[in-house]
């Protein structure tokens, strides 16, 4: 088996390396990833100039763009073998709620389903997590039994771990996404030349972890394992959106 390995924290960062250490014990690994942190670039194509990829190691590459810039150059010209599948992280955070609609992790692995081949994100619970090694566990036995037992082709897995030694986990828990409220107001300063600047504000305190959601299972000490998908048509709405539309013309 050959795993693309690729994350949103760059190639140098120790959640990458001890993915890739995890995954080597499966088969061949390769890891593509960016060259700097491009944590929240989501599923940004880098479009307007060419993308400079720089091999480190015989298995390691950085590319200057994004992780989905990675992926995609990755499995469309960069690797001469193909590829089965694609696993991105571990995340230095929490990829849960709405995080998945920003996370540059979760894009890499969206990036690798939407080229056709299976898909797995991982991310660390904490935004200080010191049990990667737990994660890259957990990765593991997940990836190995995704190989024995394949998932239909459209699902993608999003991980999230505590932050917690790998004998204290719970287990592992089947979620749905829960959901955050509105992000804090950006922060409005000014530069040292007196130009007006803006940080974005943190991401909202968590509104549902219910039982079900992904905060919910982390919370209790269990891995949370949520199934995405790429298409996001609302197909409840068709029919109504389609009676709406009619009253219009």
């Amino acid at each position: 088996m050959r795993i693309l390995v690729a994350n949103d924290d760059g190639y140098l960062s120790p959640g990458i390396r001890a993915l890739h250490n995890a995954m080597k014990t499966l088969g061949e690994a390769t890891i593509v990833a960016p060259d700097r942190n491009h944590s929240g670039a989501s599923n940004s194509l880098t479009l307007s100039h060419p993308i400079h990829a720089r091999r480190h190691e015989p298995d390691i590459y950085s590319l200057e763009g994004t992780p989905t810039d990675c992926v995609n150059v990755a499995l469309s010209g960069l690797l001469e073998e193909e590829h089965d599948m694609v696993v991105s992280g571990i995340n230095d955070g929490p990829n849960m709620g709405d995080d998945v609609l920003y996370s540059g992790t979760v894009a890499a692995a969206i990036e690798g389903r939407h080229l056709g081949h299976p898909a797995v994100a991982v991310s660390m619970a904490s935004h200080a997590p010191k049990h990667f090694e737990t994660a890259a566990t957990v990765m593991r036995n997940l990836v190995a039994h995704l190989k024995e037992v394949p998932l239909p082709m459209d699902t993608i897995l999003n991980i999230n771990v505590p932050d917690l030694p790998f004998d204290e986990l719970a287990g592992l828990r089947a979620t749905r996404l829960g959901t955050r409220h509105p992000s804090k107001e950006a922060i409005k300063q000014l530069s040292p030349r007196g130009e007006t600047i803006f940080w974005i504000g943190a991401a909202g305190d968590v509104a549902d972890d219910g039982p079900g959601t992904d905060f919910g299972a982390v919370r209790d000490g269990f891995v949370s394992v949520t199934p995405l998908q790429i298409d996001l048509t609302r197909m409840d709405s068709v029919a109504p959106v389609s009676a709406w539309l009619e009253r219009l013309s």
